[in-house]
């Protein structure tokens, strides 16, 4: 009368068996479908600038170990550590260091995690929770400056959902910018470069691919940032951005405008404007020339702040001296040119851009930039780079050199 029983009660317990083998081994995907990164960046950086402050010259050696895992239902964690370490001396301004007396290298020492998340992927789009790289559309509203040693991140949330094939909206929250001048504050912190901006941020970005001739973005990023320059920097910015190639040429179009958010005690009413067009030549060895005019809003008597970018990537636009890391009370016009083409089983790019203020006759000068960078044989994922920026000051700043060498090697 109790076989039937057991009967039953041992093939329970067997489905049970191989139902928690079988979750034991979808779980052991986590690590199983796991990888290990690793990153080491040195570089080289000499400026001269036509003023009282000494030459500068760094070494820097930038490494990073990433664990990514596998995904488990969709699930998966990541984790990224970074160090910066200075090598010889100490021949630079790095905002933390105290060596004022020579131009700035804003590379600081230091060890951080860089990032820490957990994502969840399903068909419709993506969690992320945690801290994390956020580069949105060409970087020149919020991105990760992953030009300097210590990159940019980001510690909030962020939702991707993708309700048509070529709709994709994203919403990000964030509480805290990890900056490029972290990981630590100390006394000799520059004003306006804190290592952490605290605040309430929401970015908002719709965007929709119609056709390769036309992707069109709306949005609206509305930046908290308490502890940045006294809140002056926190502001709404709304903007549609439309981009394409039409018969071999690539184009982009856009416009946004700006007020103030979060307490800012500046009265902000400024706007943003770009055009650009470029053209690959494939009869020329692949010569890609571009040209555009970017316009950032200013007001010359002072009473509205300027158009403002605090989360950009902004080593990518305005030149590469980054004079324009803050934009002038009277604003910015970039026009700028150039190009690049594949040489010697590298890449050769060159700019040139001429800066006007927006707001009155002001010529600020122009800047000449250059670079080099290729692949090396020897070693697989090992790259090096040369590069130089050259900035002529009319009405702005001073003239400014800069020179980087670089050796890259990524597994």
């Amino acid at each position: 009368m109790f076989k039937p029983q057991l009967s039953a009660l041992s093939a329970a317990l067997l489905l049970a068996g191989i139902a928690g083998q079988a979750h034991a081994e979808d779980l052991s995907q986590l690590w199983e479908g796991g990888k290990v990164g690793i990153d080491a960046r040195y570089r080289y950086e000499h400026v001269d600038q036509d003023n009282a402050l000494n030459n500068a010259n760094a070494q820097t050696l930038r490494t990073r170990i990433t664990l990514q895992s596998g995904k488990w239902y969709g699930l998966s964690a990541l984790v990224e550590a970074d160090n910066v370490s200075r090598i010889g001396s100490d021949n630079y301004n790095d905002t933390r260091n105290g060596q004022s007396q020579y131009s700035v290298v804003a590379d600081p020492d230091g060890s951080e995690v860089n990032q820490a998340l957990l994502r969840y992927d399903y068909s419709l789009g993506n969690v992320v929770v945690g801290r994390q790289r956020i580069n949105l559309d060409n970087q020149r509203f919020v991105g990760g400056v992953a030009w300097r040693q210590n990159e940019q991140t980001y510690d909030g949330a962020l939702t991707q959902f993708k309700p048509l094939d070529n709709l994709t909206l994203t919403y990000a929250y964030i509480d805290q910018v990890n900056t490029l001048f972290g990981p630590d504050d100390n006394r000799f912190t520059a004003a306006g470069n804190p290592a952490n901006i605290d605040g309430h941020s929401h970015l908002m970005n719709a965007q929709y691919v119609l056709a390769p001739e036309l992707t069109v973005t709306a949005y609206r990023y509305m930046l908290g940032l308490d502890n940045l320059s006294n809140r002056t920097q926190s502001s709404t910015t709304n903007g549609l951005r439309l981009n394409g190639t039409v018969a071999g040429v690539t184009y982009a179009a856009e416009y946004a405008s700006q007020s103030e958010y979060a307490s800012n005690p500046k009265n902000i009413d400024a706007d943003y404007y770009l055009v650009e067009a470029g053209y690959t030549f494939k009869d020329l060895n692949s010569l890609m020339l571009k040209g555009g005019y970017e316009v950032l809003e200013g007001d010359e008597d002072n009473s509205k702040g300027a158009f403002q970018t605090p989360l950009a990537t902004k080593h990518m636009f305005q030149g590469w001296a980054d004079i324009f890391l803050t934009t002038p009370q009277a604003g910015v016009k970039d026009t700028y040119f150039g190009g690049s083409m594949p040489l010697l089983g590298g890449n050769v790019q060159a700019w040139y851009h001429d800066f006007r203020a927006e707001a009155g006759s002001s010529h600020y000068g122009d800047e000449f930039n250059v670079a080099y960078g290729r692949p090396l044989p020897w070693v697989k994922g090992l790259s090096a780079l040369v590069k130089y920026a050259d900035y002529n000051a009319d009405d702005y700043a001073v003239d400014t050199q800069k020179l980087w060498v670089q050796l890259q090697y990524t597994y």
